[in-house]
């Protein structure tokens, strides 16, 4: 039999595989994509891990566990009366799997619309564009096509101290399947996985430690907004423990025993279950033959501002590549690729991805922090509106948290915008769309919003920047 040829075949079918796949095909391009994940049920599935174990589930226990605490804790200032309510873990869970389950074969029926070929098998580039597939059968076919596009993703970290064996140490997928509520539980990292399923146990009952190595909390966001969010989270009950370095840690089927060392010495804590969330690393293992000489950048593929590697017609995008491990930032890449091997225009801005950590209050930003900006040498001006100022958030009963805008001191073209709130991860792209297209905190101030709304928040912290704030007092 001939060797079946592509214009492009995609090696991964996570968010900026599958995206790519299905631009490339809707561009007139003979597209594969290669997918090997094995899905909860057994099966075959696309999404990689943000579908499968990672974006999706995680939002669905949160929105579960918030449903739980809101009715549990705070219908009575509603003027609801509930009985003895409880929460059924297992139906928590089994909602989770059917949302998954219906987004993941959502994907293959737009790879059946857009005549995307799914290989269904692990992919390793060979010599000359040529693709080893070998299906979960063991056996192996190849393909050939005119460009190649690296999409393989991310893996968990796991550290010597605690060896993940998804029993009593668990990683992030196994913490997305608990069918029991921990009484404690202890998590290694203080990063977004790590605070996301943090909030999920925490609301359901668990007491919850996290033991962050680093003496700075959330040192990526901006520290004023990264210490509002650690004084709400210390009201809910999260012990973050900063500068908690694990150094060991002994399961047996009951527990697990944690050691750890900080500032004040040697200490030792039970868990029933541990959650090791210290980041992801690229996953690179066996994707190519060593023979292709594929440039890497440390542990991960190294590209150009294009996502091209060293080999002519091998592209690289998502977390195998340089930037944030973000699943909206590989599909972005994903369409951009896809657009340059057709010849069109593709662009991808780095500077303005935004970020979320769906915890609650949820946290969100875009652009510079004001850190960033004074080690650049940068004079801003920062105003900051408080939900507790808005009467849109009193409605809600969620005034926590506020709205942190940074703008060029000189010209006030907008550097940053950071919150810590109640639909932060929707607020957040209005500031995206103004830093794209480098507009004003001005041109914020001056569009008209909806009252009441939690994005008039937005305009109010604009407005506080040349000190015309109406709901709060100005700075002097």
């Amino acid at each position: 039999m001939a060797q079946k040829e592509f214009d492009v075949i995609v090696i991964g079918g996570g968010p900026a595989g599958y995206v790519a796949a299905i631009r490339a095909a809707q561009l007139g391009l003979k597209t594969a994509c290669v997918e090997k994940w094995i899905g909860k049920s057994g099966k075959p599935a696309l999404g990689g891990t943000c579908l499968n174990v990672g974006c999706i589930p995680s939002k669905a226990l949160l929105e579960s566990s918030a449903l739980f605490e809101e009715a549990k804790d705070h219908s009575a200032v509603h003027g609801i009366t509930v009985g003895d309510i409880k929460m059924d873990p297992k139906a928590m869970i089994e909602r989770k799997d059917k949302i998954v389950a219906e987004l993941t074969g959502g994907i293959a029926m737009l790879f059946q619309a857009n005549k995307v070929e799914w290989l269904q098998g692990t992919g390793k580039l060979l010599k000359e564009n040529v693709v080893e597939v070998t299906s979960h059968e063991g056996k192996a076919e190849t393909y050939k096509a005119k460009d190649i596009i690296l999409a393989t993703g991310s893996v968990p970290m796991d550290i010597p101290p605690a060896k993940v064996d998804n029993k009593r140490i668990i990683d992030s997928t196994g913490a997305l399947d608990l069918t029991e509520v921990p009484k404690r539980l202890g998590v290694i990292g203080a990063g977004v996985i790590g605070l996301e399923m943090a909030s999920v146990w925490s609301r359901l009952g668990a007491e919850v430690v996290i033991f962050e190595a680093m003496d700075q909390f959330l040192s990526a966001a901006d520290q004023a907004i990264a210490k509002d969010a650690a004084k709400h989270f210390k009201k809910q009950g999260l012990d973050i423990r900063l500068g908690a370095k694990v150094t060991g840690s002994t399961a047996t089927d009951k527990d697990v025993t944690v050691q750890y060392s900080d500032k004040s010495g040697e200490h030792e804590e039970t868990f029933d279950y541990l959650l090791v969330a210290v980041g992801r690393r690229a996953f690179t293992e066996n994707i190519v033959d060593p023979a292709v000489g594929l440039e890497m950048d440390g542990r991960m593929v190294k590209v150009d501002d294009q996502c091209k590697t060293n080999l002519p017609h091998v592209w690289a995008i998502g977390d195998l590549v340089r930037g944030p491990m973000l699943a909206h930032k590989g599909s972005a890449e994903g369409i951009a690729v896809a657009q340059w091997i057709a010849g069109q225009y593709g662009r991808v801005n780095y500077d303005v991805i935004p970020w979320v950590i769906y915890t609650h209050p949820e946290i969100a930003w875009a652009g510079k922090t004001e850190e960033q900006c004074k080690a650049e040498g940068i004079a801003v001006i920062t105003s900051s509106f408080p939900f507790a100022a808005s009467g849109r958030a009193k409605a809600m009963g969620a005034t926590e948290g506020m709205i942190k805008m940074i703008a060029d001191a000189k010209t006030d073209k907008l550097l940053g915008v950071h919150i810590v709130g109640p639909n932060a991860s929707e607020l957040i792209h209005e500031a995206v769309i103004v830093l794209e297209f480098g507009g004003t905190s001005e041109d914020i101030a001056s569009t008209i919003h909806a009252h009441p709304t939690l994005a008039e928040g937005v305009m109010e912290a604009a407005h506080g920047i040349h000190k015309s704030a109406i709901h709060m007092m100005n700075r002097k």
